[in-house]
């Protein structure tokens, strides 16, 4: 399970990825998105398995800002005090111990639920699948993102898989290129214009390790020392999730 949970946080990144596509979609394209995390009330001094020290939780409505990963608890806690379902909670990219998204009923991601599924007998998971209302597909391979001519790539394996070079670069990112290129032209104060956090577009894409939009930007003059009012620069939000051909193209810059 430890396992698990390295490669759940190592590949956190292509789920970040997700949500800010979709965050810009004009309709919804997930079923769900969401992170787990471990909650406690503190040191127990009981050993019992029936009051572990820690909870593993599931979170919605997830947000990152390149330090801290915030959402909202989706479970009743089953002995803890300190949460309930509903709180507003926030964590470290360390803490994560999971995620998976969910797109047309297809599952991607879910380290430590594929690890339980592959524990279980075939009648086992059809009924777990079943309670799920969703296809979590085979417990051996994890997948990261849709699979299909243009969205190729998945993690084989449950750890040490490497991935295919495709899934370096979301597809979205390419095709709307020239439209994001052209609506810049046409209103150049869109490129440096911040949000009510801060952020440029060159931040949120810099933090989506969106290569193809981010050559854009940078071609157009987007600030690359601007500072988010947590005081992120785009390269240090690149950083933050290890875009390696992100931070080669601010790098010095």
């Amino acid at each position: 399970m430890q396992r698990a949970y390295k490669v759940a946080r190592s590949t956190f990144k292509y789920f970040w990825r997700e949500i800010a596509w979709e965050r810009r979609r004009i309709i919804p394209g997930l079923d769900l998105a969401c992170v787990k995390a471990p909650f406690s009330d503190g040191k127990r001094n009981s050993s019992s398995k029936d009051n572990p020290e820690v909870e593993q939780m599931w979170l919605g409505e997830i947000d990152f800002d390149g330090q801290f990963v915030t959402g909202e608890l989706l479970n009743s806690p089953n002995w803890l005090k300190s949460v309930k379902a509903g709180d507003s909670v926030r964590r470290t990219l360390d803490e994560v111990t999971d995620w998976m998204y969910a797109f047309d009923g297809e599952v991607f991601g879910g380290y430590t639920v594929n690890l339980m599924r592959s524990r279980m007998n075939r009648s086992e998971r059809n009924e777990h699948d079943n309670a799920w209302g969703l296809n979590f597909g085979d417990p051996n391979s994890i997948r990261i993102m849709p699979v299909t001519k243009t969205w190729g790539g998945m993690i084989k394996g449950w750890f040490g898989g490497k991935s295919d070079p495709d899934i370096e670069e979301h597809p979205m990112s390419e095709v709307a290129g020239p439209a994001l290129r052209d609506q810049l032209i046409q209103d150049p104060g869109m490129l440096n214009e911040k949000d009510d956090r801060g952020w440029t577009f060159l931040h949120h894409q810099a933090l989506a390790g969106s290569t193809a939009t981010v050559t854009i930007l940078l071609e157009l003059g987007a600030d690359t020392k601007a500072l988010t009012d947590n005081g992120m620069t785009p390269l240090q939000l690149a950083q933050s999730l290890g875009w390696d051909k992100v931070i080669a193209l601010l790098k010095d810059r």
